[in-house]
């Protein structure tokens, strides 16, 4: 269960940075640029965390991981964001928007776990 809430966590604090950086974004600049800065932002914050992660818990593989801290975000942004906030799943429809951050955020986690457990998979 202590390692379930440890993921969660870490998982929660990448997509609550991510969130952070698109609103603000939005706000001082224009969509596109906002978008951008989010592509850039979320495998450098989840990069970091898992970078936390792997250095003082590593319950899990980084595959496993990786796998978690998307599905994590993914869910957060369907039900909460797209389902929720926006009532409007059109966020998904934005490939730099939504699908170029989800495939970095889980190739950057799996990459840092690699790289700290090196005969992890």
């Amino acid at each position: 269960m202590k390692s379930t809430a440890i993921i969660l966590a870490h998982a929660f604090v990448g997509w609550a940075l991510c969130a952070a950086a698109i609103g603000i974004g939005f706000a001082v600049t224009t969509e596109f640029n906002a978008l951008v800065i989010h592509a850039v932002a979320a495998p450098v914050f989840f990069s970091l965390l898992s970078w936390n992660y792997f250095r003082k818990y590593h319950f899990t593989t980084p595959l496993r991981t990786a796998a978690y801290f998307i599905g994590f975000t993914v869910t957060v942004d369907l039900v909460l964001v797209a389902g929720i906030i926006q009532r409007d799943f059109g966020m998904f429809g934005s490939v730099l928007g939504t699908w170029i951050p989800f495939v970095l955020i889980f190739v950057s986690t799996y990459a840092v776990g690699r790289l700290v457990q090196p005969g992890a998979t």
